[in-house]
């Protein structure tokens, strides 16, 4: 899927930058409308007329996981009520144009723990070569791992992007501005001997002393001229106009010095570990960046290691940052506090066996957040403004403080993004939030990076994201956090809400196994009356979805679905290990891949693929000898257990997949 047209015409609309709504939304919130009516019809039929009641032990629960799936639905629909499409002009592109003396700076930021310096360095170099001043742009490698091979691969770099005809430009500019300075400043100092005789003679001359200017040297009359030429009208006398000028000249000149110093725009980062302090991850790198007096860009762009930026990564978000006063005829800055661009990977193989691709969330469901300012901030290919960082952070941990002074240890790790869960990210989207910014979703491939191509990275990955989320619920549930907005609060609600889904799964795919080796069904009818409330449910719930996920091919669909299905041991594993306290450690994805056979993991899905097949083989070995009961319900279980054979199956390859 590619991302939506950007810029059409410059000319084309007015100002900066437009929205409007997502194409087909009026028919999607006809479909859903729709849908939501005979859900709640058929959940109405399910309470009152349908529960078995000789097998509540398990009627019971799959009304429950009905019921849990019916309200997900429900979130899941009103999340994509208003799809936001935006348009913006690139930033130098802007009308009224920006003067360039006034474009922010811009430290790009990336993060990185154990990955090989080689990818490290592929991110490095692009982030050197996006399209922005290069006095106004710093790349910063947070190496959290402290690598002897990463520092020297930074110092390398360094040598190599002030060598480069870019900045060497840039040195013989600031050279020039500054031997144009030293120039004047000796043109002043030439000037200072004559100052005394220059105020007499202009004393004399305002009292009518001096007769006529014919009697006056040539000489003194030239530097005379050059003492008006430096003399601005609010000054008192000559004295004066030349210290100040003096100090002016002298300022300037350090600045200029002070820029060719600052020239080296690539520096390297590692911040000290000491024992007993939490460190906080990937929060922590980025924190101690931000509060350890080495960076100071007004903007700061979030890079994974592996995530490679485009050029025009920084020009393409930040005139989100900037309205223009048509009053005061000035960009005034606004209360956007992160722009998020969609992320992709160069690395997926054919079929992409481990539902990395993303079209789904990195389309409809970002726009639709967007749509109600709940956009995400997912951790890299983002831009943030330093101030909301900053005043955000400090805000929560002096209330950390408050509570235990110990906590002050702790400050340059936890004052910008949020150490309180191992999903920093999302924690720090919604702080940010609460305290009144606002955020965009820019669908816009701005950067690449690599997806973990081995199931055992791949599950890493999801359990952390799992984890995380679960965490920042119990610790600040979206639903009682002060400042949100109800919709804000719905789309928090939401993501969390559905890494609950493990169980309800469990319950679904154990159904037909239950029924294929005992008939205890929890439904007491399968017949007309089941039909008519199911199926235009059913079909109306699928033709919604379809609307909704309108241009994202069907295979990666299908994929999405199987995966959210399969992972169902894993979303159980994330509930217990937050609920019941188990350690959780932030774990960085590998980005290299982890060679082996991943069976072991999987053995909960292999189980359950297993007995639904055998789960078949036992109704139809009832059926030849004449022993089946009720063979239409047989049917329909097996139907079942064959759409959930399809949904596992994936998971189950990709635990064998190997590369070509």
């Amino acid at each position: 899927m590619t991302s939506v047209p950007i810029v059409e015409n410059l000319a084309s609309f007015s100002g900066n930058s437009r929205s409007r709504l997502k194409e087909r939304t009026l028919l999607f919130r006809y479909l859903a409308e729709i849908n939501l009516i005979f859900g709640a019809w058929y959940l109405q039929w399910r309470i009152t007329h349908s529960v078995n009641f000789d097998a509540l032990w398990l009627s019971i629960p799959l009304l429950l996981a009905e019921i849990y799936s019916y309200f997900g639905g429900v979130m899941f629909v009103i999340g994509l009520w208003r799809p936001l499409v935006r348009q913006v002009k690139s930033f130098d592109q802007m009308t009224p144009p920006l003067p360039n003396s006034d474009w922010p700076n811009v430290d790009v930021f990336v993060t990185c723990y154990n990955e090989p310096p080689e990818i490290v360095e592929k991110t490095a170099k692009a982030a050197l070569a996006v399209d922005y001043p290069p006095t106004k742009l710093r790349v910063y490698v947070l190496d959290d791992g402290n690598s002897s091979d990463m520092r020297a691969m930074a110092e390398r770099l360094c040598i190599e992007d002030l060598q480069s005809p870019l900045l060497q430009q840039e040195a013989d500019r600031i050279a020039a501005e500054r031997s144009s300075l030293l120039e004047r400043l000796e043109q002043l100092e030439n000037l200072t001997p004559h100052t005394q005789a220059a105020e007499q003679w202009l004393q004399n001359l305002s009292s009518g002393e001096v007769q006529s200017l014919d009697q006056t040297p040539v000489e003194f009359l030239q530097s005379l001229r050059q003492f008006i030429l430096w003399l601005p009208p609010h000054h008192q006398n000559l004295q004066e106009c030349l210290t100040t000028e003096r100090l002016t000249l002298e300022q300037a000149i350090y600045q200029k010095e002070l820029e060719l110093v600052e020239l080296a725009r690539f520096r390297y980062i590692a911040r000290p570990k000491p024992v007993g302090v939490p460190h906080h991850a990937k929060a922590g790198n980025l924190n101690y960046a931000i509060f350890s007096g080495e960076t100071f860009g007004d903007f700061i762009v979030t890079l994974d290691a592996d995530h490679i930026p485009k050029p025009q990564i920084i020009k393409r978000v930040l005139p989100y940052f900037y309205n223009y006063n048509i009053f005061t005829g000035r960009y005034e800055q606004n209360r956007i506090a992160f722009v998020q661009t969609r992320q992709d990977f160069y690395n997926l193989p054919p079929g992409d066996p481990f539902g990395h691709q993303a079209n789904l969330f990195y389309g409809p469901l970002q726009q639709g957040k967007d749509g109600m300012n709940a956009a995400f901030y997912t951790g890299t290919n983002a831009m943030l403004r330093r101030e909301a960082l900053v005043s955000v952070g400090l805000q929560y941990f002096s209330d950390e403080f408050v509570k235990d002074e110990k906590y002050l240890d702790e400050f340059e790790l936890v004052g910008g993004v949020s150490s309180a869960s191992i999903t920093e990210d999302m924690n720090t989207a919604m702080r940010l939030h609460s305290a009144g910014w606002k955020s965009i979703y820019h669908n816009e491939l701005l950067a690449e990076g690599l997806a973990p191509d081995d199931l055992s990275s791949t599950l890493k990955q999801r359990l952390r994201w799992a984890q995380g989320t679960i965490q920042v619920l119990l610790q600040e549930n979206p639903l009682t956090k002060p400042g949100l907005t109800f919709w804000q609060r719905l789309h928090y609600f939401k993501t969390m809400y559905s890494y609950f889904s493990g169980f309800a799964t469990l319950i679904f795919i154990s159904c037909p196994i239950i029924y294929f080796f005992t008939e205890i069904i929890p439904v007491k009818t399968y017949g007309y009356d089941f039909s008519i409330h199911f199926f235009p449910a059913f079909i109306v719930n699928r033709l919604t979805f379809i609307s909704a996920t309108w241009g994202i091919p069907a295979r990666e669909i299908w994929r999405s679905e199987q995966y959210a299905i399969s992972l169902f041991p894993l979303l159980i594993q994330a509930v217990y290990s937050v609920f019941f306290r188990r350690r959780i450690e932030f774990e960085v994805t590998p980005k290299q891949r982890q060679s082996g056979i991943y069976l072991r993991l999987v053995w909960p899905q292999i189980a359950v693929f297993i007995l639904n097949i055998l789960g078949m083989l036992w109704s139809l070995y009832l059926l030849v000898i004449g022993h089946l009961h009720y063979p239409w319900v047989h049917l329909m279980n097996a139907g079942w257990a064959i759409y959930n054979l399809f949904l596992l199956w994936a998971i189950i390859r990709a635990s064998v997949w190997q590369p070509n």
